[in-house]
C-alpha cells in the first residue's frame, strides 16, 4: 500500500470518528433535553398535584360527612381516617404538608366536615377541636314508639307528610336493601306476612342530628336502623347463646319498654316473663293487646282480650310475632339479664307503682287493693 493510501485511510477514519463523536454529541444533549424537560414536567404535575390536594374536593357540595378521631391517632392515622371518608384528595399530601408545616397537635372527637372545606380549613379545625357545620336540625325519637309514632314526628318537623315516611318504611325494595346491609340484624322474619311492618322495633330511639336542609326518608331510616345495628352488635354473641333469634330478642325487648317507663323494674318484669314461659302461661300483656288492636286507648276491655292477633299474648302462646315498638338498650339488657324470683304475676297502680305475686291468688288480691 502507497503512502497516498495510507494517509487516505486515516483521513477517512478521521472524519468517520468526527461525525460518531458528533452523533453521540446530539444523543446526549437530546437525552439531557429529555431529562430535563422530565424533571420540568414532573416538577409542574407534582405542584399542579399537590395544589390541588389542598384544595377542596367539591366547593359546590356542603353536605355534611361525620369523622370520629379517636384518642391517641398518629397524622398518619388521621390522614387515611379523612382520605377514606372523602374529605381530603390524597393522605400522603396531608402527612407531608402537616410536616412540613410543623403541626403534629390534632384534638381527638367527633367531626362535621364537607368536601367544600380546603386543607387548611380541615387541619385548623383538628387543630383547635372544632366542629365546622352546625345541625340543620335535631329530632328526639322517645323509646316505645312504632313506626307510626316516629312517621307522625318526623312528618312534623320535616317537608314530608307521615303517609310518604310509611310508604318508605313498608317498600319491599328499600326492605330489601337494608336486609343486605344488615343481615344480622334484619332476619327473615321481618317478612311474615302476618308482621304489620317489618321495620317495627327496628329504628333506635335516639336524638338525631340531620345537616341537610331536607333528608330523605331513606337516609332517615337507614340512621335509624344503623343505631339499633350498633346496639345490636353489642349483644349478638349473647343473645346466640341464650337461643334467641335477633327478631325474638328485639321483640322480647319491646315487650318490656311497654310494660315499664322506669329501668329499674325491666329486669323484673323481664324475670315474670321468662317464669310464664317457663311454665307453659301466656303472657298475657296489655300492650300487645292495643298494638294489636291498633289504638291506644288508657283500659283494656275483656273483649279486646279476645282479639284474634298473632301480636296479642292473651291468645297466643310465647312472644308475640315481632315487636310492638322500639326499645331502650336497657330493656335489651334486661332480657339477656332477667331477674331471678319466683314472680308469675304483677300490676301497676294508679300512681305507676308496680306490685308482684307469686300465685294468681295473690295477684287477684293486689288487683282488688290496688285497682278497684
Amino acid at each position: 500500500m502507497s503512502k497516498d493510501d495510507k494517509h487516505n485511510g486515516f483521513q477517512k477514519n478521521l472524519i468517520q470518528r468526527a461525525k460518531d463523536a458528533s452523533k453521540v454529541r446530539k444523543i446526549v444533549a437530546i437525552i439531557l433535553v429529555c431529562f430535563t424537560l422530565i424533571i420540568i414536567i414532573g416538577g409542574i404535575s407534582g405542584y399542579l398535584y399537590i395544589n390541588s390536594a389542598l384544595q377542596p374536593i367539591d366547593e359546590e357540595n356542603s353536605t355534611a360527612i361525620e369523622v370520629e378521631i379517636p384518642i391517641g391517632s398518629s397524622s398518619s392515622t388521621i390522614a387515611g381516617i379523612l382520605e377514606e371518608n372523602g374529605i381530603i384528595k390524597d393522605a400522603r399530601v396531608f402527612r407531608f404538608y402537616t410536616k412540613f408545616n410543623n403541626v403534629n397537635e390534632f384534638q381527638a372527637g367527633n367531626y362535621t366536615f364537607n368536601t367544600a372545606m380546603s386543607m387548611d380549613e380541615v387541619i385548623e379545625s383538628l387543630q383547635h377541636g372544632r366542629i365546622i357545620v352546625d345541625a340543620v336540625h335535631a329530632i328526639t325519637i322517645p323509646e316505645g314508639l312504632t313506626v307510626e309514632q316516629i312517621a307522625e314526628i318526623y312528618s312534623e318537623q320535616l317537608d314530608f307528610s307521615k303517609e310518604d315516611f310509611l310508604e318508605v318504611a313498608n317498600d319491599p325494595d328499600f326492605i330489601d336493601e337494608l336486609m343486605e346491609k344488615y343481615p344480622n340484624l334484619l332476619t327473615e322474619d321481618i317478612l311474615d306476612e302476618d308482621i304489620r311492618t317489618p321495620l317495627e322495633g327496628y329504628m333506635f330511639a335516639s336524638t338525631y342530628e340531620f345537616f341537610e336542609e331536607e333528608p330523605s326518608i331513606e337516609s332517615i331510616i337507614d340512621r335509624m336502623v344503623e343505631q339499633t345495628n350498633s346496639v345490636f352488635q353489642q349483644y349478638e354473641g349473647e343473645i346466640a347463646e341464650q337461643d334467641f333469634t335477633p327478631h325474638e330478642a328485639i321483640t322480647f325487648a319491646s315487650v318490656v319498654e311497654k310494660e315499664t317507663a322506669h329501668e329499674e323494674e325491666r329486669s323484673q318484669i323481664a324475670g315474670v316473663f321468662y317464669n310464664r314461659l317457663n311454665e307453659g302461661i301466656a303472657l298475657q300483656t296489655d300492650p300487645t293487646v292495643l298494638y294489636a288492636k291498633g289504638e291506644h286507648q288508657a283500659v283494656v276491655t275483656f273483649e279486646d282480650l279476645e282479639i284474634e292477633s298473632p301480636y296479642n299474648t292473651y291468645v297466643v302462646d310465647g312472644l308475640p310475632i315481632g315487636p310492638i315498638s322500639n326499645f331502650a338498650e336497657n330493656s335489651l339488657r334486661a332480657v339477656l339479664s332477667p331477674e331471678e324470683s319466683d314472680y308469675l304475676y304483677f300490676l301497676h297502680d294508679e300512681d305507676g307503682n308496680i306490685h308482684f305475686s307469686e300465685t294468681f291468688e295473690e295477684h287477684v288480691e293486689n288487683r282488688e287493693e290496688y285497682i278497684n
